[in-house]
């Protein structure tokens, strides 16, 4: 998948979130896209997504823990 596609899809899950549930909805597509991700920077993230930049801290959490998530067990292809 192209990160264009990658971005309108994590774009699309985050605008129609719960207004409560934003945050979460954000770290999950970060976790789900971690693979389609890589290389990719906080601030670059931020910029495709037009997000504020302090928004890089959680995409880097978030890719840190992939992969410890998926050692796990846990199946992105199912989120």
């Amino acid at each position: 998948m192209s990160a264009h596609d990658v971005f309108k899809m994590i774009r699309h899950a985050i605008d129609t979130a719960p207004r409560n549930g934003y945050v979460a909805e954000l770290h999950l597509q970060v976790l789900k896209y971690a693979d389609d991700l890589e290389g990719t920077s906080g601030k670059d993230f931020c910029a495709a997504l037009d997000l504020n930049k302090s928004w890089g801290t959680e995409f880097a959490k978030m890719k840190k823990i992939s992969g410890r998530l998926r050692d796990a067990g846990l199946n992105p292809a199912k989120i």
